[in-house]
Formats: structure tokens, sequence, C-alpha cells
């Protein structure tokens, strides 16, 4: 561990932890036995269980200070949550297909080419609407990997921006309402609607991305004919 890690761990411990300081009776007790002990005539056997009685001890402190560290670490650097850790992988996924230009295994405006190219390829049909009218066209479709599953990933444009949506199966829950987070420059909203679990992110503003979640949540709730 970092030195500089330790000392702030150091003073976190000694900032927060509880201590606890033995009774007075128990104190003068110990130190009683412990001049008994040392006074003693050292023979083989009382020198081997007195050597071994200090072991124990010396182990019983360290445990008890690894206790310590450990509830410390857990406390003041808690382990990030799975919406965390997932946001991370969306935003892992959205960079991937932008640094090795592989946004679309379908590049196509009309989602009527882009929803039928996902049949056979996943085990379920992804929504797909083109909201070219309100300044987000679509541009495609592909396969990714996320949560250890293949997903699909719808690709809109806005101006210059790329738009990622991760779509796949929700595992609980018909309906959650959008979580905006940010990650490493990029924006994204989290939401589950009608079984589906989707993850939008992108670089444009926050205000931008929530507009384009809003209108992509009315067309599914009110899809075109056809």
């Amino acid at each position: 561990m970092d030195p500089h890690q330790d000392s702030a761990l150091d003073a976190l411990v000694k900032a927060k932890a509880t201590r606890y300081e033995a009774p007075a009776e128990l104190r003068k007790g110990i130190a009683a036995a412990l001049t008994r002990s040392d006074a003693a005539p050292a023979s083989p056997h009382h020198a081997a269980r007195r050597a071994a009685w200090r072991q124990w001890l010396n182990l019983g402190v360290a445990f008890a200070c690894g206790v310590i560290a450990s509830v410390a670490v857990t406390r003041f650097f808690p382990v990030p949550d799975e919406q965390d850790r997932l946001a991370q992988e969306i935003v892992s996924g959205h960079v991937r297909s932008l640094m090795v230009a592989h946004l679309a295994d379908v590049a196509s405006t009309d989602q009527h080419t882009v929803k039928p190219w996902f049949a056979g390829k996943l085990d379920f049909s992804p929504p797909v609407y083109d909201l070219a009218s309100e300044g987000f066209p679509l541009a495609g479709g592909r396969l990714d990997y996320i949560e250890q599953r293949a997903v699909g990933a719808l690709v809109y444009r806005h101006r210059e921006h790329t738009i990622n949506v991760f779509v796949w199966p929700s595992s609980g829950g018909s309906f959650r309402e959008g979580r905006l987070r940010s990650r490493q420059g990029f924006n994204l909203i989290d939401w589950k609607d009608s079984g589906m679990q989707f993850w939008a992110v992108s670089d444009v503003g926050p205000e931008e991305l929530q507009t384009f979640v809003q209108l992509l949540r009315k067309q599914s709730a009110n899809p075109p004919p056809g």
C-alpha cells in the first residue's frame, strides 16, 4: 500500500475509531500478573509457556488491529455499488466503439432496416425509433457485450456528437425513472421501461441527453404505426 494511503488511514482511525480504556482494576491485575511472571524462576517449562503466551498475545493484538483497519477502510473508502460498476462498463463500451471506429454493424437511418437486423442475433427485440425530426437521427445499430451478455447498441447522432443507447431485458421491475450520472467527461442516463434496461451515454450536455431520453421514451410509449 502507498505510504501516503497508510498515513491517511492512520489519521482516519485516530480521528474516528472508538477507543475503549480498560478499567483500573483490570490494568492493575494484568500488571501484577506480568510482574509475578517476570519474577518467577525461569525454568525451561515456564519460559516456554511464557513465550507461547506472549506469542498468542501478539497475534491477538495484530488481529484486533487488522479488524480495526478493515472497518476503517470499509467505512471511509466504500466499494463502488453495482450501478457505479455498471456505469463504468457502459462508458468503456461507448469509448471502445469510438476508438475502433465500430459504431455500427448495420449503418442505416431507417428504423425498419435496423430493427430487423437484430432478429436472430439477440434473444430479444430492441425497440428502435428514428428521432431525426427532433434533431437526433438514427445512425445504425450493433451488437455489444455488457453485464456478461450480448446486448443491443443503438447509435444516434446529435450535431457532431454520438449517443449510444445500450438495451437488454431487465432483470427486475418493469419501470424506473431515469437517473443522470457523469463519468470521465461523459453523461449517462439509465432507466427501465417495458421490461427493458436502457443506458444512454454521450458527451452531449446533460440537458440535451435528458431531452433525447424523454423523446425516446415518448416514442416507446406511443410507437408510430407500421
